[in-house]
């Protein structure tokens, strides 16, 4: 084999990924019509919230609709896709990996694998990628509350941050005055998990991914 030496200025991503995370109600869902021609892949019965939007969205409730929805977006033309939420897809392959394995260990493991190929698959797609995952809060030994996605097993829990470029925790809060606020954190502060891999972002940023990805340096 021939080597080709190649330099790191000229890398660039066809489409950028992301993993969100927050709190049930916190509006993860809405992101989606932030995207350019975006399609939702969802696992949850939450979207009401975009009931006044046009997004294109397809429901599955087994392993084998995603691997299916996979197939349809690979040879569509939209530019970007939201899976809602991959903590649920988890969950509907546990359950189906408990009724074919007795032991739970082996369970946890055929899910973690076949979990594991899947978000590598949808990741590497040329086009704007982005799951949405639920918050799991763990008390440290020090007495402090840590926050972070939330998937079924610590194993793939755990594994489930490096597979992205970029971790956001949609968080929501109330400023000085009372006035609920929403934005993303792009920084882990040592108590929510966030990464931004560009190095292009603020640690606080707007709800858009829109112009979160121009940031970036993607097309949007």
């Amino acid at each position: 084999m021939s080597i080709k030496l190649k330099s790191t200025k000229d890398v660039a991503a066809q489409g950028n990924n992301f993993l969100i995370y927050g709190q049930a109600g916190a509006g993860k869902t809405t992101l989606a019509k932030t995207l350019p021609k975006c399609l939702i892949i969802s696992a949850e019965s939450g979207l009401l919230s975009l009931k006044d939007s046009d997004v294109s969205y397809v429901e599955i409730t087994s392993m084998t609709d995603l691997h299916e929805a996979y197939t349809f977006v690979k040879d569509s033309d939209f530019e970007s896709v939201m899976i809602d939420s991959i903590s649920e897809i988890a969950e509907v392959l546990l359950a189906e990996q408990k009724k074919t394995l007795a032991d739970g260990r082996a369970a946890y493991g055929e899910m973690d694998v076949q979990l594991s190929e899947s978000i590598r698959a949808f990741r590497d797609l040329p086009i704007h990628v982005v799951m949405t995952a639920k918050l799991e809060k763990q008390t440290d030994e020090m007495g402090r509350v840590l926050y972070f996605p939330s998937l079924p097993g610590n194993k793939t829990a755990q594994k489930l941050p490096y597979f992205f470029d970029e971790v956001l925790a949609l968080r929501v809060e109330k400023d000085e005055d009372g006035v609920t606020q929403r934005a993303l954190l792009t920084d882990g502060d040592g108590l929510w998990l966030a990464k931004d891999r560009s190095g292009k972002l603020d640690q606080w940023e707007s709800c858009d991914l829109g112009e979160i990805i121009s940031k970036i340096g993607g097309e949007s």
